[in-house]
């Protein structure tokens, strides 16, 4: 019996790196909408807040440490950092907790640790890193006038109709299914989005490129950056990922690749692109990309 014509193996590939990172991500979502329902509609008004330091930027301090309690990868962050804000917790208090969460979780230091151990400071840098910009990103969104604008229409709308009132007619049950459905609706069409480019970049992008710079102090860190943001694996499993290329790439060049990965991969920018605006992912890559060459560099020469 004739199977009939094959794929092309690009389109194989790619299908199949898509699929892989739509699966690997699917389970931290779900967690992480779990978690926001949790911290909407159960968690009694207040009881959070209590425990937040009044000083803004010592707000943003503890809240960049929140994902010690919460290891989720940066998947399961994005929803649950939406219900933080359909709480009331400012935008870049938020976005601080946004930012560190994926990389100061136990889980992330866990693998880190089993990949690398304390060698050429990769653990270290990481986890200070990850916590640094964190907070920078969280004091430079702070200044901003107007923190509702870096916020998209669509998510604004979804948090001014959830006022306590309406929040009393009905039970804590209904409540948490209506919102599990709002949840998942905005952003499994971007995860999706996010896992097809994703594969289709890992495709039509030679390795052997990247590669061929790997022992290039300088050209190592953009090269691993550039593959970071295509490569999207979850931070939970990423180090041993770049394990692969520690025997070619600098020290600087590993930890560059664990900074941004996590961040503003392309399947990070679309479940981020369901909250926040165009302008907004812009910047974030531009801090976290030069954040990442600056701790990679000086890596490098510690190294």
């Amino acid at each position: 019996m004739n199977p009939g014509p094959s794929l092309p193996t690009r389109l194989q590939d790619g299908l199949t790196l898509s699929i892989s990172v739509l699966i690997e991500s699917l389970p931290f979502v779900v967690l992480g909408v779990l978690l926001s329902i949790v911290v909407q509609v159960w968690v009694p008004p207040g009881v959070i807040e209590r425990w937040m330091p009044r000083a803004a930027w010592a707000r943003r301090a503890v809240l960049s440490l929140l994902g010690m309690l919460i290891p989720v990868c940066e998947c399961g962050n994005v929803p649950f950092a939406r219900g933080l804000m359909m709480r009331g917790f400012g935008v870049s208090e938020t976005m601080t907790f946004l930012i560190a969460a994926p990389i100061v979780n136990p889980i992330v230091i866990i693998t880190t640790h089993q990949a690398f151990g304390f060698d050429d400071g990769i653990l270290i840098a990481r986890l200070l890193g990850g916590y640094a910009v964190a907070n920078l990103i969280g004091w430079l969104y702070s200044r901003h006038p107007d923190p509702d604008a870096l916020l998209t229409d669509r998510f604004r709308d979804s948090c001014a109709l959830s006022p306590e009132s309406e929040q009393s007619r009905a039970g804590r049950g209904q409540r948490s299914l209506a919102q599990f459905v709002v949840e998942l609706r905005a952003v499994m069409p971007a995860l999706v989005i996010g896992s097809a480019l994703a594969g289709a970049v890992q495709v039509l992008v030679p390795r052997d490129a990247l590669l061929a710079i790997g022992s290039n102090p300088a050209l190592s860190i953009i090269a691993m950056i550039a593959l970071a943001m295509i490569v999207s694996i979850c931070s939970n499993v990423d180090a041993f990922f770049a394990l692969s290329f520690a025997s070619t790439f600098t020290p600087g060049s590993i930890v560059a690749f664990l900074l941004v990965g996590p961040l503003v991969d392309v399947k990070m920018l679309a479940l981020l692109r369901t909250t926040f605006r165009t302008r907004v992912l812009a910047g974030l890559v531009v801090i976290v990309v030069l954040f990442a060459i600056a701790v990679g560099s000086v890596v490098n020469l510690l190294a």
